[in-house]
């Protein structure tokens, strides 16, 4: 410890013992000079590319090498408004701080004792530009980050990286679904399954609408004409996954079955649930045949889901539009 004296009287301070720990303390009014760490806050802000903004050191320490946006807090500012000034200062950008990263304690042999905190900012404006502590700015992806002058701020970059890894590979599986290739490959399996067993999907089906509460009328039928039917909506719907041409047929192949099912005598309700169940038993077969149930899938099997049910919420339009206009004698 360098020679010091009493903010409050003056004295020369002397080392005692205070607390278990070797202090500084004036032997004319008792008063403990405490030493404490030197607050220093970064930022960590990523662009659109995921890339972390960092500046390249102008002055010593560790001139030359790049960092995180950062510097000492200073009186009447909190922690989190440090990092948001010197963010300013330093590159330009205003931002508001989206949540705590990292609070680490280090030694540095130019300004001893620091407590490090790291926080990840949202940018909200601003235009980048080097401020005077800086020689230059830079993007760089997590990824592929040049050595940096603090570990503290290597140390933050890691955990960033980390929470974002989940939300990101979330958001590129949802972005692979509406590329043509993905596209192909996510429905390829269910594609294959369904047509090389539909009787089977189909018998299933047949079984359920024969039992089911919802389907009474069935029970008490012969089911040729509606199997086959079936059949078809099965081939449709694969032609419907992978041809985006084939949706245009929708319209008038449901609009057929509706007026058909009419003329049989059957109830409006009844033949909407009956392709609900239908639906139902396809879901349930691909679960069944572990086409959906990748772990790693599980977003594209979420996706997957959803063009199910839009198929079949179509189908059930057009089913009872084609009812109703049997029912009310309207022209095809």
């Amino acid at each position: 410890m360098t020679e010091a004296f009493c903010p409050a009287c003056g004295t020369r301070l002397e080392v005692q013992t205070v607390a278990d720990r070797p202090r500084e303390v004036c032997p004319a009014c008792g008063a403990v000079a405490y030493r404490n760490p030197l607050p220093v806050a970064a930022a960590v802000l990523l662009d659109e590319q995921r890339r972390a903004l960092l500046v390249r050191r102008k002055h010593e320490p560790h001139a030359g090498m790049w960092c995180l946006p950062g510097g000492f807090a200073e009186l009447g500012e909190t922690i989190d408004e440090a990092a948001l000034r010197e963010l300013r200062e330093e590159t330009g950008i205003t931002g508001r701080v989206h949540r705590l990263l990292t609070a680490r304690s280090m030694e540095s042999d130019f300004y001893g004792g620091l407590l490090f905190t790291c926080f990840e900012v949202e940018r909200t404006g601003g235009q980048e530009a080097p401020g005077d502590d800086a020689a230059e700015l830079g993007y760089f992806p997590l990824d592929a980050l040049p050595p940096l002058a603090f570990d503290a701020h290597t140390e933050a970059l890691g955990v960033c990286a980390a929470l974002h890894r989940e939300p990101w590979a979330i958001q590129d599986s949802f972005t692979r679904l509406y590329q043509d290739e993905s596209d192909a490959m996510l429905s390829d399996a269910l594609v294959a399954l369904v047509e090389e067993r539909a009787g089977e999907i189909c018998a299933r089906w047949l079984a359920r609408v024969r039992r089911s509460p919802t389907t009474p009328s069935y029970s008490r039928r012969d089911l040729h004409d509606v199997e086959q039917t079936a059949l078809e909506v099965l081939s449709r719907f694969c032609s419907w996954l992978q041809e985006p041409a084939a949706r245009s047929t929708m319209e008038s192949f449901y609009l057929g079955i509706g007026r058909r099912r009419a003329r049989q005598g059957y109830e409006l309700p009844e033949v909407l649930s009956a392709l609900t169940l239908l639906r139902k038993e396809i879901w349930a077969f691909a679960r069944e045949h572990q086409v959906l149930a990748s772990p790693l899938d599980v977003y594209r099997v979420m996706e997957l889901s959803r063009r199910i049910v839009l198929f079949f919420d179509k189908a059930i339009y057009h089913t009872a539009r084609g009812f109703q206009m049997e029912r009310e004698g309207a022209l095809p």
